[in-house]
């Protein structure tokens, strides 16, 4: 509330100032994707979808799909940060922007820009036995524990054993981890060495 107070600008603006220069990728598919819990990663998807049926998600929850959207997605924090706000019950405004920001690396108290979460780990660590993506997941439902976190990795032959095509039934992953990693990370990189 006194970073709120003191620096009003933050409702359309990063705290940290250099940020606004980052060439945010302003892609609408991957952002309805996001929006619609339909990644293709399942600690996502069920968060997106936790928050559109219900209004609310536990903080780890915002954590990992803000992250998402601004890191493997490079998508402007504001998009994130708006949608939350129209589908939160608990909406405050301090702790939301609060929170985009840090996932966002923009903020105060930001996580550093080189810190990704990685969303298979993330899934794994918080969600180790996948029944929180099986609660908000139906389509994933019976998939065993060695599939639950990252389906696409399943051969044809167990996507037919376990009724889950890849690509329809539930979707292919929309970014590569690794890649969208490599890519933000040097767009923070290089907006740092201009700065």
């Amino acid at each position: 509330y006194h970073i709120s107070f003191h620096n009003p600008q933050i409702l359309f603006e990063s705290f940290k100032k250099e940020y606004d220069n980052l060439e945010w990728n302003y892609d609408e598919e991957n952002f309805k994707k996001w929006c619609d819990g339909k990644t293709g990663f399942p600690i996502v998807d069920a968060g997106m979808r936790q928050l559109k049926k219900e209004g609310w998600v536990h903080n780890r929850v915002r954590m990992i799909t803000a992250m998402f959207l601004t890191k493997d997605l490079f998508i402007d924090w504001r998009l994130g940060e708006k949608f939350f706000a129209e589908n939160l019950i608990d909406l405050d405004f301090a702790s939301n922007n609060g929170g985009w920001q840090w996932s966002a690396s923009t903020g105060v108290d930001a996580q550093p820009y080189f810190r990704i979460f990685n969303p298979y780990l993330q899934s794994k660590k918080f969600d180790p036995d996948g029944d929180y993506i099986r609660k908000y997941l139906p389509e994933l439902k019976f998939l065993p524990d060695e599939f639950i976190h990252e389906p696409h990795n399943m051969s044809s032959a167990d996507q037919q054993k376990y009724k889950v095509l890849i690509g329809k039934d539930y979707p292919s992953p929309i970014v590569d981890h690794k890649t969208a990693k490599e890519f933000v990370l040097k767009k923070f990189k290089e907006l740092k060495e201009v700065n």
